[in-house]
Protein backbone atom coordinates (compact mmCIF):
# COMPACT_ATOMS: atom_id res chain seq x y z
CA UNK A 1 0.00 0.00 0.00
CA UNK A 2 1.27 3.74 -0.52
CA UNK A 3 1.95 5.74 1.86
CA UNK A 4 -0.31 8.44 0.43
CA UNK A 5 -3.08 5.99 0.81
CA UNK A 6 -2.19 5.31 4.29
CA UNK A 7 -2.21 8.63 5.22
CA UNK A 8 -5.82 9.33 3.19
CA UNK A 9 -6.94 6.73 4.93
CA UNK A 10 -6.10 7.77 8.53
CA UNK A 11 -7.44 11.41 7.11
CA UNK A 12 -11.01 10.00 7.06
CA UNK A 13 -10.69 7.94 9.97
CA UNK A 14 -9.40 10.91 12.33
CA UNK A 15 -11.86 12.85 10.52
CA UNK A 16 -14.89 10.79 11.64
CA UNK A 17 -13.93 11.21 15.25
CA UNK A 18 -13.57 14.66 14.88
CA UNK A 19 -16.53 15.35 13.53
CA UNK A 20 -18.17 13.81 16.92
CA UNK A 21 -15.95 15.89 18.62
CA UNK A 22 -16.94 19.08 17.89
CA UNK A 23 -20.32 18.52 17.13
CA UNK A 24 -20.85 18.21 21.11
CA UNK A 25 -19.23 21.94 21.57
CA UNK A 26 -22.01 23.58 22.78
CA UNK A 27 -22.53 27.82 21.03
CA UNK A 28 -23.06 29.23 24.44
CA UNK A 29 -19.92 28.07 25.80
CA UNK A 30 -17.84 29.31 23.05
CA UNK A 31 -16.27 31.79 25.55
CA UNK A 32 -15.36 29.41 27.98
CA UNK A 33 -12.19 28.39 29.12
CA UNK A 34 -11.02 26.50 32.03
CA UNK A 35 -8.28 28.48 32.95
CA UNK A 36 -7.09 31.69 32.35
CA UNK A 37 -4.07 30.01 30.67
CA UNK A 38 -6.28 28.01 28.55
CA UNK A 39 -7.68 28.81 25.41
CA UNK A 40 -11.18 29.68 24.81
CA UNK A 41 -13.57 27.14 23.87
CA UNK A 42 -14.14 28.30 20.40
CA UNK A 43 -10.16 29.10 20.03
CA UNK A 44 -9.44 25.77 20.72
CA UNK A 45 -11.84 23.98 18.80
CA UNK A 46 -11.23 25.91 15.65
CA UNK A 47 -7.42 24.96 15.77
CA UNK A 48 -8.98 21.21 15.79
CA UNK A 49 -11.02 22.09 12.52
CA UNK A 50 -8.79 23.74 10.97
CA UNK A 51 -5.52 21.73 11.28
CA UNK A 52 -6.42 19.36 8.50
CA UNK A 53 -5.42 22.74 6.07
CA UNK A 54 -1.87 22.08 7.55
CA UNK A 55 -1.30 19.35 5.09
CA UNK A 56 -2.21 21.33 2.26
CA UNK A 57 0.23 23.79 3.86
CA UNK A 58 2.75 21.37 4.51
CA UNK A 59 2.49 20.17 0.75
CA UNK A 60 2.46 23.50 -0.60
CA UNK A 61 4.73 25.73 1.19
CA UNK A 62 8.96 25.14 2.61
CA UNK A 63 7.71 26.56 5.86
CA UNK A 64 5.51 28.73 8.19
CA UNK A 65 6.83 31.86 9.76
CA UNK A 66 4.72 33.20 12.32
CA UNK A 67 6.64 36.83 12.30
CA UNK A 68 5.28 37.30 8.78
CA UNK A 69 2.21 35.08 9.29
CA UNK A 70 0.63 35.87 12.62
CA UNK A 71 -1.56 33.39 13.76
CA UNK A 72 -5.25 34.12 14.09
CA UNK A 73 -8.11 32.00 14.82
CA UNK A 74 -11.19 31.54 13.12
CA UNK A 75 -14.06 33.55 15.14
CA UNK A 76 -16.81 30.88 14.64
CA UNK A 77 -20.40 32.01 16.21
CA UNK A 78 -21.89 28.83 16.59
CA UNK A 79 -21.65 24.96 16.12
CA UNK A 80 -23.14 24.80 12.82
CA UNK A 81 -19.84 26.98 11.60
CA UNK A 82 -17.41 25.64 13.55
CA UNK A 83 -18.86 22.08 11.88
CA UNK A 84 -18.72 24.08 8.49
CA UNK A 85 -15.36 25.02 9.04
CA UNK A 86 -13.92 21.87 9.69
CA UNK A 87 -15.47 19.97 6.54
CA UNK A 88 -13.83 23.14 4.58
CA UNK A 89 -10.62 22.03 6.20
CA UNK A 90 -10.98 18.49 5.58
CA UNK A 91 -11.59 18.71 1.53
CA UNK A 92 -8.68 21.26 1.62
CA UNK A 93 -6.22 18.29 3.24
CA UNK A 94 -7.73 15.62 1.24
CA UNK A 95 -7.33 17.37 -2.05
CA UNK A 96 -4.04 18.33 -1.31
CA UNK A 97 -2.90 14.62 -0.58
CA UNK A 98 -5.06 13.43 -3.77
CA UNK A 99 -3.16 15.92 -5.82
CA UNK A 100 0.54 15.34 -4.41
CA UNK A 101 2.69 12.53 -5.50
CA UNK A 102 5.00 11.02 -2.23
CA UNK A 103 8.36 12.24 -3.77
CA UNK A 104 7.44 15.60 -2.44
CA UNK A 105 6.69 14.02 1.30
CA UNK A 106 10.65 14.57 1.82
CA UNK A 107 11.35 18.10 1.12
CA UNK A 108 12.43 20.00 4.06
CA UNK A 109 9.66 22.36 5.53
CA UNK A 110 9.96 24.42 8.28
CA UNK A 111 8.23 26.16 11.51
CA UNK A 112 9.47 29.52 12.49
CA UNK A 113 9.20 32.56 13.89
CA UNK A 114 11.55 34.92 12.41
CA UNK A 115 15.26 33.66 13.00
CA UNK A 116 14.24 31.50 15.45
CA UNK A 117 13.73 28.07 13.98
CA UNK A 118 11.14 25.73 16.10
CA UNK A 119 11.60 22.95 13.81
CA UNK A 120 13.00 21.66 10.52
CA UNK A 121 11.36 18.42 9.33
CA UNK A 122 10.51 16.90 5.82
CA UNK A 123 6.91 17.49 4.83
CA UNK A 124 5.61 13.75 5.53
CA UNK A 125 6.85 14.63 9.27
CA UNK A 126 4.68 17.83 9.04
CA UNK A 127 1.95 16.35 8.21
CA UNK A 128 2.30 13.18 11.02
CA UNK A 129 2.53 15.95 13.01
CA UNK A 130 -0.48 17.34 11.78
CA UNK A 131 -2.26 14.49 12.69
CA UNK A 132 -1.06 14.35 16.17
CA UNK A 133 -1.72 17.99 17.02
CA UNK A 134 -6.00 16.78 15.83
CA UNK A 135 -5.65 14.11 18.57
CA UNK A 136 -4.09 16.11 21.16
CA UNK A 137 -6.29 18.90 20.86
CA UNK A 138 -8.93 17.08 20.36
CA UNK A 139 -7.94 15.36 23.79
CA UNK A 140 -8.25 19.08 25.55
CA UNK A 141 -11.40 19.83 24.30
CA UNK A 142 -12.36 16.20 25.31
CA UNK A 143 -11.49 17.56 29.09
CA UNK A 144 -13.26 20.77 28.36
CA UNK A 145 -16.17 19.12 27.76
CA UNK A 146 -15.94 17.07 30.59
CA UNK A 147 -15.43 19.86 32.75
CA UNK A 148 -18.75 21.25 31.40
CA UNK A 149 -20.70 17.81 31.97
CA UNK A 150 -21.01 17.59 28.72
CA UNK A 151 -21.30 13.92 27.38
CA UNK A 152 -17.86 13.15 25.52
CA UNK A 153 -18.13 10.71 22.31
CA UNK A 154 -15.73 7.93 22.16
CA UNK A 155 -12.51 7.71 20.06
CA UNK A 156 -11.42 4.73 19.39
CA UNK A 157 -14.00 2.40 21.23
CA UNK A 158 -17.01 4.08 23.41
CA UNK A 159 -16.27 6.49 25.58
CA UNK A 160 -17.45 6.22 29.56
CA UNK A 161 -20.03 8.19 28.66
CA UNK A 162 -21.69 5.69 26.24
CA UNK A 163 -20.61 2.69 28.03
CA UNK A 164 -23.07 4.51 30.91
CA UNK A 165 -26.23 5.01 28.82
Amino acid sequence: MKLITLLQDEMIKEAAVTRKMLSCVPTDKLDWQPHPKSMKMKVLASHVAELPTWVEMALTTSELDFANNPYVSKDVKDTAELLTFFEESLEKGKKALENNDEEEFWEEWTLRNGDQIYSTSSKYEVIRMSYCQIVHHRAQLGVYLRLLNIPIPGSYGPSADEVMM
